[in-house]
């Protein structure tokens, strides 16, 4: 099994900055993808970034206001959120496509989710 934990979450004014970080473990051979979506209240969860060994995408809500970062060696993912909007209020999810073995298949996992709030 593997494990994501998410931490940075929280209230923040419109037009400030937050960090969010998501932090991988347990049996991990190899992670493919890893990205962070959303859920706000009434709607369908949305992807918000994610990034591959070879590419990174965004919605285009966030994008250029919202940057993902990945460090491979510690299994972690960041997102940096500048410049938010009432709108990016949700509870954001870490998301991960890894398997625990050689060839093995690849599996989905998600974390808890932690709170965005943007509001004055």
């Amino acid at each position: 099994q593997v494990q994501l934990v998410e931490s940075g979450g929280g209230l923040v004014q419109p037009g400030g900055s937050l960090r969010l970080s998501c932090a991988a473990s347990g049996r991990i051979f190899s992670i493919n993808t890893m990205g962070w979506y959303r859920q706000a209240p009434g709607k369908e969860r949305e992807l918000v970034a994610f990034t591959s060994i070879s590419s990174t995408n965004y919605a285009g809500s966030v994008k250029g206001r919202f940057t993902i970062s990945r460090d491979n060696a510690k299994n972690t993912v960041s997102l940096q959120m500048n410049s938010l909007k009432p709108e990016d209020t949700a509870v954001y999810y870490c998301n991960a496509l890894a398997n625990n073995r050689y060839q093995g298949t690849y599996n989905n996992y998600w974390g808890q989710g932690t709170q965005v709030t943007v509001s004055s």
